[in-house]
C-alpha cells in the first residue's frame, strides 16, 4: 500500500466480515487488539481487500496492555503477504520497540503508518504540525486524530492537513467527537489519505465516526 491515493479502510475486528466491506472499502483496518487470535485470523484470511493491521496500545485507547507482546504480534503481521500497511503509535517509534517493527516492516515492503491520538483536545497549529513533521519523518504515513471542541479546532487541523499534502508528505488526519465529525468526510478534499469507518455503526472504533457507506458516499459526493 503506497497511499499515494486516499484510502478508505473498513475497520474490522473480524476478518470474516471482509466481504461485506468489499463495495465501500479500499483496505480493511484489522484491530488485532480487538480479536481473540489475530495473527491465526492473519494467516487463514483469504480476502480481496489488502490489510493494515493495527494493534493499539491501552494507552492510546485500545485494547493491548502488554507492550512487549502486542509489538511482536505486530511485528509478525507486516511481514505476511495480506498486510500492506502497520499502525504503530509514534510514541512506540520513538520511545519502545516500535522501531523494530517499523524495521521488518519496510523489509518486507509493507507501509509504516506513524499514529498520534489526542482523546482529550486539538492542539494549536504549532504543535499540530510539530507532530506531523515527526510522524511523516517516521513513518510512510503520519496518521493524526485529535478531540474538536469547536469547528475552529477543525479548521486548524484541516489547514494544517493541507500544509503538508501541499508539500508532498503523507498525512492522515480526523477530528474525533461531534464537532469534528464532518472532518472525516471532508478531509480527503485537503489531502488526508486515510480514512475509518466501521461496516456497522455499533462497531465504531472511534468517536464520530460514520458507517463504511455513509463515509463512502460522503467522500464520493464531495470529491
Amino acid at each position: 500500500m503506497d497511499f499515494e491515493e486516499f484510502v478508505l479502510a473498513a475497520s474490522l475486528a473480524d476478518l470474516g466480515a471482509e466481504p461485506r466491506a468489499r463495495e465501500h472499502a479500499d483496505a480493511v483496518e484489522f484491530r488485532m487488539d480487538l480479536a481473540d487470535d489475530p495473527l491465526a485470523a492473519l494467516d487463514d484470511y483469504g480476502g480481496e481487500l489488502p490489510v493494515l493491521a493495527t494493534n493499539r496500545a491501552a494507552w492510546e485507547g485500545g485494547e493491548a496492555d502488554d507492550d512487549e507482546a502486542r509489538l511482536a504480534a505486530l511485528a509478525e503481521a507486516a511481514e505476511l503477504a495480506c498486510v500492506g500497511a502497520v499502525d504503530v503509535e509514534l510514541r512506540s517509534l520513538t520511545a519502545g520497540d516500535g522501531e523494530r517493527v517499523a524495521e521488518r516492516a519496510r523489509r518486507a515492503g509493507t507501509a509504516v503508518v506513524a499514529s498520534v491520538h489526542d482523546f482529550e483536545r486539538t492542539p494549536p497549529r504549532p504543535d499540530l504540525r510539530g507532530t506531523l513533521e515527526t510522524a511523516t519523518d517516521r513513518g510512510d504515513v503520519g496518521k493524526l486524530a485529535v478531540t474538536a471542541e469547536s469547528r475552529d479546532d477543525v479548521l486548524d487541523l484541516l489547514a494544517v492537513t493541507r500544509e503538508f499534502a501541499a508539500a508532498g508528505e503523507r498525512v492522515a488526519t480526523m477530528a474525533m467527537g461531534a464537532p469534528g465529525r464532518h472532518s472525516r468526510a471532508v478531509a480527503p478534499l485537503y489531502g488526508s489519505k486515510i480514512g475509518y469507518a466501521p461496516v456497522d455503526p455499533a462497531d465504531a472504533t472511534a468517536p464520530g465516526q460514520y458507517d463504511l457507506a455513509t463515509l463512502a458516499r460522503l467522500v464520493d459526493e464531495l470529491s
